[in-house]
């Protein structure tokens, strides 16, 4: 299969996500970027947990960083006997998918993916670490063709020359957004919220756009509503971090009140992503609550009097009554409908 992140920003290319070599993880510092362009190396599954529960991947790019985690794990293991590896290895993909909590269940199907093709490269005599790397990489191309089919459905829903205002980094669904709008001479205007505290609308969203050669404007979280009033904003879009099968969306906070506002000016708001099958309610997500030191600084530089106390959920939650449809590969459900994603015996995203 040819790779499907030709055609796709910087950050989207495999390699500068997160990748496995010689014994060693790097991973794009996407805190930083694109000020700076740094990867932090990781030498062992440890310094990759930590790198993702620290922020330095974010959106899409902890999957990638679990995999090739694993494929490290699998290199710090590889003179053990063949049980003792085994083991080493359930024990790090239990530590690498619980990195960050409102992400647990995607995370533990793709370190289990990993500990099956770890099983069987050691009952070929195969490199375990190779075989894990090959398999992400494939898995990645299958991923991002199924989101590219989701672009497609998404773009349909997106007016000629249309503007669009995006919520945090949508990763791979805003690289093939903009691919198959490019494709169609869809000359979209993109508008980013910011998204405080790390920023990804202003660094990572509106990056990912200019490199793709799209006009788009960074707005502050606080200018939604004044941008949707004025600047005729089309559609309001976003990915999610969970897609519950009963239509509740989880995503970076601050998503539930553009909702708010796109319902109340009358605009659409599209979730894209499968739903989740470790979700069948909204009861079953717990969010993040992130250090509130955090946003009491912007970019490093402290905002508010030593004294002053932060408040940082991660994520917050939209309730399927602001959504107006939640786009998955296989078409456009609403989210009042998801139970029949499964049902209808589709696979889900990861």
């Amino acid at each position: 299969m040819e790779r499907q992140d030709k055609d796709l920003a910087f950050m989207l290319q495999y390699e500068n996500v997160a990748w496995y070599e010689k014994g060693k993880v790097r991973i794009l510092d996407r805190r930083i970027y694109p000020s700076r362009v740094e990867f932090v190396v990781c030498e062992n599954h440890h310094e990759v947990t930590k790198a993702i529960t620290d922020m330095v991947t974010q959106s899409a790019g902890p999957y990638t960083a679990a995999a090739m985690g694993m494929a490290l794990a699998a290199w710090e293991c590889r003179d053990m006997s063949a049980d003792l590896r085994r083991e080493y290895l359930k024990t790090a993909a239990d530590e690498i998918a619980h990195a960050r909590p409102t992400t647990v269940n995607r995370m533990l199907l793709i370190v289990s993916a990993c500990l099956n093709v770890a099983e069987a490269a050691l009952q070929a005599g195969e490199d375990v670490s190779q075989a894990i790397v090959n398999h992400t990489v494939e898995s990645n191309n299958l991923r991002y063709e199924k989101i590219g089919r989701m672009a497609r459905y998404l773009v349909d829903m997106f007016p000629q020359n249309g503007r669009i205002l995006t919520q945090c980094f949508g990763e791979t669904i805003v690289g093939q957004m903009l691919k198959e709008a490019r494709r169609r001479g869809n000359d979209l205007k993109i508008f980013c919220a910011e998204t405080r505290p790390y920023f990804q609308g202003a660094r990572l969203t509106a990056s990912v756009a200019k490199d793709m050669g799209f006009d788009v404007t960074v707005i502050t979280d606080n200018m939604p509503a004044f941008a949707i009033q004025h600047e005729k904003i089309d559609v309001f879009t976003s990915a999610a971090d969970v897609v519950c099968q009963d239509g509740y969306i989880v995503n970076k906070v601050g998503t539930f009140q553009i909702a708010i506002v796109a319902k109340y000016f009358g605009i659409p708001y599209f979730a894209s992503g499968s739903p989740d099958k470790g979700h069948p309610d909204v009861s079953t997500v717990k969010i993040e609550m992130r250090d509130p030191e955090f946003v009491l600084q912007a970019m490093g530089v402290r905002t508010a009097m030593k004294g002053v106390k932060g408040y940082y959920p991660s994520f917050d939650i939209t309730p399927p009554e602001l959504v107006s449809g939640v786009v998955t590969e296989i078409g456009i459900y609403s989210p009042y409908d998801l139970k029949r994603y499964y049902q209808d015996g589709h696979p889900g995203e990861y």
